[in-house]
Formats: C-alpha cells, structure tokens, sequence
C-alpha cells in the first residue's frame, strides 16, 4: 500500500515470530463490557457491493454460476460510485435517535473491501468512487459522539473461488484455520484495520475469530468484541435473560443489504417493543440500515427509526445503563433496573394509554417500599389545557401486589393517542 495522509506505510507482515505472540487466553475487559452494556442502542450498517444488485449480501454467491461469481468480481466494482454518500447524515440520524454505537461492515464474505488495503485489487479504491469508506464512517461517527465498531468476515469468497474452492459456509476447505495463507490473508488486514483508523471501539467477527480476536485483542486491548465472544442472536430474543453482555442484530428491513422491490420494513412500534424486550434481558439491540447504490439510508426506514428516536426523548433513562430486574416481564409488563440501583422502570405495552387518562395497574413483579415513589419516565404531572386536573399518581401495596393509579399527561404526537409503550419509574424498590 502506498503511503497516503490517512494511511502512513506501517508494516503489517505477519511471521512466525508474531503469529507466536497472539495470546491465546485474551478476552474483552470486563470494565468494557460494563461500558458495553450500558450502551443499550447501535446503528448496523450493511453496505457493499451487493447493492448493486439488490441480492442478499454475498450469501448469493453460494451454489451461483462460476462465471457469474467471475463477472460480479471483474465488472462491479466498475459500478461503484455513489453519489449520495454522506456518512456525516449517517451520524447524524444515529446520534438524533439516540443510538450510542455503530458497527459497519468493512468486509462481507464476498471478500470485497470497503477499506484501502495492500491485500487486494479488490477495494473500494479501485472503483470509480476510489475513497477509503471505512475511514469516511469511522471519521464522522466519532465526530459525533457515537462509538464506532467494524464488521469483519474471515469466511472470504473472492480469496476461496480464486483458489478453486466451492463456495460454501461450513466445509472444511474455506475454514481460514484449514487454509494458512488465508488465515495469514486475514490476519494482515484485520492488522490494517486496526493499525490505520485509531481506537475501534466494538468488532464484530462473523466468521471463524480463532487468532483474528486474539490479534484484536493483542493490537487493541480495550476493543470489545461481540461476535467471536459473546452471544450474538439474529432475528430473535433468548427467552430468559442472560447473565452475560450479549447483542441482539435485527433487520428493519427484511434483510441484511438493501433490497429495490419487495421489501417489508418493521414499524416504529415495533422497534420499540424490539429494544424493551431486549433490554428487560440484558442485552444490547444492534439495528441494521441498508444503504442503496445512492449511498443513501432508505426513507421508510429513516422514518421508522426516528420515531424510535422521539420515544427513547422522552424514556431514554430507563433504556441506557440498566439491567435486568429480578423478573424481565408479567404478562404486557416489562422491566429493567437502574444500575446500582433500587429504582425499576415498568415498560406498559399493549394497549395504548391516551393522553388525559387514568388507568388503574396492579404489578406483582416488583414492591414498594417506605421510601418508594412512582412517577411516569418523561412527564411533570401538567396536563395541557387542564391546569386543574389532578394528576397524581397514586399507589398502594397490599397483598394483591402494588396498586398504582396514573394519568398519562405528555403529549408526543399531534393526536393525542401515542400508540407506544409508556414507562412507570418506581424507586425504593424491592
């Protein structure tokens, strides 16, 4: 690689000698999983050269015609040249909606880089637009105060079909650990990544992370990464709560990449519910955008995320640094706990509670103590244009459970009738 502002010439070769140092037994630091954990909301961003064809990311490669693997190689890179990229608005939304991290996809399996690497012709700055992505991202996240992460495949298809090899995610003979020049290939660009674009805070391995997280780790101790070594489930929420840090990775969208037709994206509504459940367990909601050909984030699901944006405004306190309470739900109940803390946050979904009005909620899943007081999360207890109404919130604890009696009295939406999920805080808790 040429020596350029951005990318000095560093020295990533690779011997025996350094292959020898990576530490076996490194890990993520607890005190950064701690931080981790508290994060609560990322920004995924899946984008590649798939975009130019509308096609799940990279997974249509396997069982595809040979020359139509050799064609998507040789001639679409020749089509890369986006002309509504702006990472700053990528940031920018991310920060508005109130996500605390972001992870963009660096190299998919298609093996095709969206960084400047001395690896392989087959990069971002061998296209038409012939800037360095991943730096552009990296750059305007932090310039925004969102905590940047990178995806990183290891299962790399271009490396595999160059070298004759049917395409595959589970046979032996694309496993990098059964193929050392791969591993090695590997091994030196996750060294570029790490060595070019300053402190990452999150890498996610969506592969094989044997010696890969163990170089991370040895090059950037203080990076957290999730999969490789946490759980990482796709499309769906574990059951219970897990005593562990862990991310949930969801699609807005119906997939992964940017889809031109046919394409079911999630409501705000939703998303919500998404992110209530997936903290109530401990974990962190990790949400994937599909940028088009344009580089731009698609309307419909701008639109979808800033609606989650308006509801974490007004509830973010009992999204960011909390934890699981003893119980994640009673039936359309959900809670998390403050950390280090005795005050609870009671999630009420289901059945919309319209401005103006009481309702009437016995909880069992928590108690009340002396010193406990209960408010609605976002509210002062005014009611517009209806300065004498009384709005107290009321409660008592008996043996039925605890007894609450609340009106809703702020008002997000134009029609007074906020279809989405309103948080109770009780302190003194027990």
């Amino acid at each position: 690689m040429a020596a350029s502002p951005d990318h000095p010439t560093v020295d990533v070769t690779l011997d025996a000698d350094s292959l020898a140092a990576i530490a076996p037994g490194t890990g993520n630091q607890p005190e950064r999983l701690e931080w981790f954990r508290d994060q609560a909301l990322g920004m995924f961003i899946h984008w590649g050269l798939d975009v130019m064809l509308g096609t799940v990311p990279s997974h249509w490669m396997i069982g595809a015609d040979p020359a139509l693997v050799d064609r998507f190689i040789q001639e679409t890179p020749t089509w890369f040249d986006p002309s509504a990229f702006a990472p700053e608005q990528y940031a920018r939304l991310a920060r508005q909606v109130g996500m605390r991290y972001a992870v963009f996809t660096a190299k998919h399996h298609s093996g095709f880089c969206m960084f400047e690497t001395a690896t392989t012709p087959f990069n971002v700055m061998a296209t038409p637009y012939a800037r360095d992505v991943t730096g552009l991202f990296l750059a305007a996240f932090r310039n925004h105060g969102i905590a940047p992460g990178l995806y990183f495949s290891p299962l790399d298809f271009l490396w595999c079909h160059q070298q004759g090899k049917a395409l595959h995610f589970r046979t032996p003979e694309v496993m990098p650990a059964n193929n050392p020049a791969l591993m090695d290939y590997n091994l030196a660009q996750v060294t570029e990544l790490l060595t070019y674009y300053g402190a990452l805070d999150t890498l996610f391995f969506d592969g094989p992370p044997e010696q890969l997280r163990e170089l991370a780790w040895s090059l950037q101790p203080q990076v957290v990464i999730t999969r490789g070594a946490m759980e990482t489930p796709e499309q769906c929420l574990p059951d219970e709560p897990l005593a562990e840090a862990w991310e949930a990775c969801w699609t807005i969208g119906d997939g992964w990449s940017y889809k031109p037709t046919l394409d079911t994206v999630k409501s705000g509504s939703q998303l919500i519910d998404m992110l209530i459940r997936t903290r109530a367990m401990g974990g962190n909601l990790l949400l994937n955008v599909t940028p088009g050909p344009d580089g731009g984030i698609p309307p419909e699901q701008e639109r979808v995320l800033r609606e989650l944006g308006t509801w974490l405004f007004f509830n973010g306190e009992a999204i960011y640094g909390v934890r699981p309470w003893r119980m994640p739900r009673e039936q359309q109940i959900w809670y998390t706990r403050a950390k280090d803390s005795d005050t609870v946050y009671a999630f009420v979904t289901g059945t919309p509670w319209h401005l103006g009005t009481r309702r009437q909620l016995t909880l069992r899943g928590v108690a009340a103590t002396d010193a406990t007081t209960i408010s609605i999360v976002g509210q002062c207890d005014i009611l517009e244009h209806s300065p004498e109404a009384d709005t107290a919130v009321r409660w008592q604890q008996d043996e039925s459970g605890l007894n609450i009696d609340a009106m809703l009295c702020y008002r997000p939406w134009d029609n007074r009738r906020w279809p989405n999920a309103i948080v109770l805080r009780i302190t003194g808790a027990r």
